[in-house]
């Protein structure tokens, strides 16, 4: 069968979903196939340590990890730059191109797996660091990681394709620090209450409230701009909460369709991954053509923004009239027991194994694709 690719999966990270990315990274380690990849990890502290681990991967969802890798002895990854066939280096602000030795060549990295979620993850900045160092990677590159990962920017692309989504308007955390009361009449003045307030970046519904009334609109916006500088506030579509899973390159597939029965009055953080009230239904109970609009918009997105790999796409289905209205798209969605991704590509036929290979052999292929030819 020939040599096994060497997988080095990342996780962790420096955001408000690192707890998320651990329980995700946990999950393809355990169903990654060992028969074909040769698996190396390394995760990234809160405060942007990169350590290499070899322990047990259960120690991870709890961050036991860490003392592990530090106890170990581990070396930082600055330590061991013969992970990488070609990583950037940067001393003394100087950064630049570091080979790794020839007797370190067995070690070569053939495809990082980068399960991180939120910014400086999932935001286009890693990939950036894998694009220079000439590394293929699992999921969208840097321009749609980063669109995708900015809800605003997503929205204007969206708007551009003519994709339908709910109405908004933004202000940058200035704005809101310096006259929070100008900010609610502008609001006031294009949308009744209730409306959605969200970070512009920042995902698994982090730092997103609905507000119902002026007090509440104030402390969603202070709320909101903790987490970024750029605040989204949407008009509410009174719909259910759908999604839509999309596979591929240039010619990507969509998912069957799978519906959010939020727990609490939204799908937020503690609904997604602590209190376990909510419930998911897969394939969802729509009208064929209704399921249809949403997977031919679902790849819609995924092409407008230029995305490759994977990404989940997040939709409302209007509850009186029916109509579909694009939330999100994710580009590097959860791959946690109890995400929707892997759990609408099992629905459709694609196993959890079969799923990371696909995202291996997509990542390689990208690639190999971008491969650019210059002018001596």
């Amino acid at each position: 069968m020939g040599d096994k690719k060497r997988v080095l999966v990342i996780f962790g990270g420096q955001s408000s979903e690192h707890e998320v990315s651990r329980i995700s990274a946990t999950s393809i380690l355990k169903n990654i196939n060992l028969d074909k990849f040769d698996v190396s990890m390394i995760g990234i502290t809160k405060d942007g340590k990169w350590l290499y681990y070899d322990g047990p991967i259960d120690k991870i969802p709890s961050g036991e990890w860490e003392e592990i890798a530090l106890k170990d002895g581990t070396r930082s990854i600055a330590d061991r730059v013969s992970l990488f066939d070609n990583i950037i280096s940067c001393k003394n602000n100087a950064c630049g191109l570091e080979k790794a030795s020839e007797n370190e060549k067995s070690k070569k990295i053939d495809v990082v797996f980068p399960v991180l979620h939120g910014c400086n993850g999932e935001d286009g900045t890693i990939q950036g660091l894998f694009e220079l160092a000439g590394i293929p990677y699992v999921g969208c590159g840097v321009l749609a990681s980063a669109v995708g990962m900015d809800k605003i920017y997503a929205k204007i692309i969206f708007e551009k394709a003519g994709i339908p989504q709910a109405d908004y308007l933004y202000f940058t955390r200035k704005e809101i620090y310096g006259d929070v009361e100008g900010v609610v009449d502008k609001i006031e003045e294009k949308f009744s209450y209730p409306v959605f307030v969200k970070p512009s970046n920042a995902g698994s519904s982090v730092g997103v409230s609905k507000a119902h009334d002026k007090n509440e609109l104030k402390e969603a916006l202070i709320y909101a701009a903790r987490y970024d500088r750029k605040v989204l506030i949407e008009e509410f579509i009174n719909g259910r909460e759908v999604e839509c899973a999309v596979l591929g390159n240039d010619d990507p597939v969509a998912s069957t369709v799978g519906e959010i029965i939020p727990g609490n009055e939204f799908y937020d953080y503690k609904a997604k991954y602590i209190d376990n009230t909510s419930k998911i239904k897969i394939p969802a109970d729509l009208p064929e053509e209704t399921v249809e609009q949403i997977r031919n918009y679902a790849v819609k997105a995924f092409k407008a923004l230029d995305c490759s790999g994977l990404a989940r796409v997040d939709f409302f289905v209007h509850k009186e009239t029916g109509k579909v209205y694009i939330n999100e798209i994710n580009t590097m969605p959860g791959f946690t027991s109890i995400s929707m991704y892997p759990m609408l590509w099992e629905e459709s036929g694609i196993s959890y194994p079969e799923l990371i290979e696909k995202l291996i052999d997509l990542a390689v292929q990208r690639y190999n694709d971008n491969l650019k030819e210059y002018d001596e």
